[in-house]
């Protein structure tokens, strides 16, 4: 048996590898699925946040709308931008969103197990809730809750 010889064309020159730039990982942007700064959705990130927020509507007759949502969630994704132009069309309404990965305490309380969950509050209780994505529903209930009352 003889060494494994390569020719001098096929072995590695000190000359090549000093002329290279040296190796810097890529690191590609993160692509939310989330619009980051929505003008019209409140993005929940911490417990207090929610808190705050909870107890600012207890004794207002405002429409409060939760979305528990994920980032790995495609039905969540297909849902953001209808929930845009809802919030946009809505503005007497307070529509918030909270990642259940990050607040899985919120999302335990309101006893969800299927994602996107909708839930509408008013005086700090839950009046309605739509689970799933289910746009016509959603529309139907948020019309439902945001008529005067005569």
């Amino acid at each position: 048996m003889g060494a494994n010889v390569s020719s001098p064309d096929q072995r590695f020159q000190v000359a090549d590898f000093r002329s290279r730039k040296p190796w810097t990982p890529r690191v590609e942007p993160e692509i939310s699925p989330f619009k980051v700064n929505s003008p019209f959705i409140v993005e929940i990130k911490t417990m207090n946040q929610w808190k705050s927020r909870l107890n600012a509507f207890k004794d207002t007759n405002k429409l409060l709308v939760i979305e528990f949502t994920a980032k790995w969630c495609g039905p969540c994704k297909s849902l953001e931008p209808k929930l845009e132009e809802l919030a946009a069309k809505y503005t007497d309404v307070e529509f918030v969103k909270i990642d259940v990965d990050v607040l899985v305490s919120v999302w335990m309380q309101y006893n969800l197990h299927t994602l996107p969950g909708i839930v509408f509050m008013k005086r700090g209780q839950e009046v309605d809730r739509v689970v799933g994505l289910k746009v016509d529903e959603l529309k139907r209930k948020l019309q439902k809750h945001t008529q005067p009352f005569y």
